[in-house]
């Protein structure tokens, strides 16, 4: 189903005096359709495309709506009938192919509608005509009074503007004034084959009108009779009392409609106020989370800090620590090879010099008295490494250093 927008006429889906204004216009111009091959560019639907087919050889609609081309082939099935999605003002067509071309409420739309004039021009045959139609501007404007503008509209046309403008591309035109007026039938009850119209003598009134319908050619044209279109829907105050009632009904349902509506509505905001009392809650324990969530973070930032603090200092510590030992062990290596080297000395002597017992007696004495020098000077060293190892068992006791090797920080001590 296409969608009705207010602008595209779609049977059953409009009212039906606004359908019959576009019905009229096929009708007049099925007229002059009469065995010859026609265009109804911008054909939207495709209804007035298969009223024209009654009558023509052929009729191709052309319409840049996708939508409208698929509803017109689905509704719309005629064998001297197609449809095709095309723009107006650049139209699939070789020059003169067409004897008529139709263009019903199309060039108000098209922002190039100058471009539109010249293709129709261009498509037709020599001796073919061109039927175009358009609201007056100044009707429409009053009529739609405070909503404004059509906002589907590119252009709108006074009578004089359009008169001149088709002129200016067609050297022949005759202009019609559409209007939708009353009038009173007396039909037979059993069908003629003739009819009869009387129309009121009057001065025409091209500002008044409600559209223009122009005849266009390149040669001159005979005949410019008044054209009387009467729907099958011709019974005014039928149709209007059937419009109110419907009008009513839809009145009465959107009534029921805007009380569900209101219910609804007022059951929304209830939930709405409930929801908006449990995001108060929820951002206020939101902001209280987040307070002690800083608090925290600004204790742990502080541990942090005082760990790094201790970390250095027990590192610096074990580092004077480490080269004080190693600077005794050195001190030790080099006493014990001093006494072994001195030893040896000894020994050798006493081989070498027995003559010189005496002498070496003495030099042992000498030599036991150092000893017993380096001795007391090694337990004095032995109680420094004591008091160092139990310097560092209490630096490995401490809590901060356990802690720190724990989370892989902090500098990596012997275990002892």
């Amino acid at each position: 189903m296409a969608e009705f927008t207010g602008e595209r006429v779609i049977p059953g889906e409009v009212d039906v005096d606004l359908l019959n204004e576009h019905l009229a216009r096929y009708t007049f111009a099925a007229r002059l359709a009469r065995g010859k091959r026609v265009l109804d560019a911008g054909c939207g639907a495709g209804y007035g495309s298969a009223e024209l087919a009654q009558a023509a050889d052929f009729v191709a609609g052309a319409d840049r709506a996708r939508e409208a081309i698929d509803f017109a082939h689905a509704n719309y099935r005629l064998p001297n009938l197609t449809f095709e999605q095309a723009s107006c003002t650049a139209l699939p067509h070789a020059g003169g192919r067409f004897d008529l071309v139709v263009a019903f409420e199309v060039i108000e739309h098209l922002e190039n509608w100058r471009d539109f004039l010249l293709e129709a021009r261009r498509v037709m045959t020599a001796g073919g005509q061109f039927i175009v139609s358009t609201p007056n501007k100044l009707y429409y404007t009053e009529s739609r009074g405070p909503t404004g503008a059509n906002p589907f509209h590119e252009h709108e046309f006074d009578f004089e503007e359009f008169r001149g403008e088709l002129k200016s591309v067609f050297p022949y035109v005759t202009l019609f004034l559409e209007n939708h007026v009353e009038g009173v039938t007396f039909q037979p009850h059993e069908s003629g084959n003739t009819v009869e119209v009387r129309v009121d003598a009057g001065e025409p009134a091209p500002d008044e009108s409600h559209f223009f319908v122009a005849v266009c050619a390149h040669r001159p044209q005979i005949g410019t009779p008044t054209f009387v279109y009467v729907p099958r829907v011709a019974n005014v105050l039928r149709e209007r009392e059937r419009h109110i009632a419907k009008l009513e009904g839809e009145i009465t349902a959107k009534n029921e409609w805007l009380a569900q509506a209101q219910r609804e509505h007022q059951d929304l905001l209830e939930k709405f106020r409930g929801q908006k009392e449990a995001l108060e809650r929820s951002n206020r324990w939101a902001r209280k989370t987040t307070e002690e969530l800083e608090t925290a973070q600004a204790r742990i930032d502080e541990l942090q800090q005082e760990m790094a603090r201790e970390q250095e200092a027990a590192r610096q510590m074990a580092e004077g620590f480490t080269a004080k030992v190693e600077e005794l062990e050195e001190d030790v290596r080099n006493k014990t090879k001093w006494a072994l080297d001195v030893e040896a000395s000894l020994t050798a002597d006493v081989k070498k010099q027995t003559a010189d017992l005496v002498r070496a007696v003495e030099a042992l004495h000498r030599t036991e008295k150092d000893l017993d020098e380096r001795t007391a000077w090694a337990l004095r060293l032995q109680e420094e490494a004591r008091q160092l190892s139990e310097q560092l068992a209490l630096i490995r006791a401490s809590r901060w250093i356990r802690l720190g090797q724990k989370v892989g920080l902090g500098p990596a001590l012997p275990l002892g």
